[in-house]
């Protein structure tokens, strides 16, 4: 027989099941989560794309970016064969967009089957993405359990104010 739950919103577990221990938790994990980061798209021709929160722009001559991407990722080969990438900073109405590109919502017909999206030389960009960057791909290189790319900002388009999308302990956040 079955045990249906007549109270709305009931939940199966209280915990998350799979969860490590808090004991056994990595610190530089538990660290890194603490910290709140700017959800991203980066895209390269292919098409191909991957939500990234680990990106960093520094000013100077040239302007340049660092990210750090999973080297599984079919962004990879997609930057190593055209030596360029756009990146995206996303907004609020983006979750699902980013989601997706994260490979936890689901995306029948492929990645860009849906949304409108803007194309460019370093590969597509949500159409209402406030602003984005294409990036000439400089190096790459093994850091930790991820890939650091190194990168020369060459254009910046910059639509609108666009609030950001922020994640942080696990969780998309937004500015009040």
């Amino acid at each position: 027989m079955f045990h249906v739950n007549p109270e709305p919103g009931a939940e199966i577990h209280h915990t998350d099941p799979f969860a490590v221990p808090t004991g056994q938790r990595s610190p530089a994990r538990r660290l890194r989560g603490r910290l709140a980061a700017p959800v991203t798209l980066w895209t390269a021709p292919g098409p191909a794309g991957l939500t990234v929160s680990s990106t960093l722009v520094a000013e100077g001559e040239p302007d340049r970016l660092l990210g750090l991407i999973d080297p599984e990722a079919d962004l990879w080969p997609a930057i190593e064969d055209a030596g360029r990438f756009a990146v995206a900073p996303l907004g609020p109405s983006h979750r699902q967009l980013a989601d997706r590109f994260a490979g936890l919502f689901p995306s029948p017909g492929g990645l860009f089957a849906t949304d409108a999206w803007t194309d460019t030389p370093y590969g597509p960009v949500p159409a209402d993405a406030g602003s984005w960057a294409g990036c000439r791909l400089d190096t790459a290189r093994e850091y930790g359990w991820a890939l650091l790319l190194e990168a020369t900002i060459e254009t910046v388009e910059i639509v609108g104010d666009t609030p950001p999308l922020l994640h942080h302990r696990g969780r998309y956040h937004q500015l009040p």
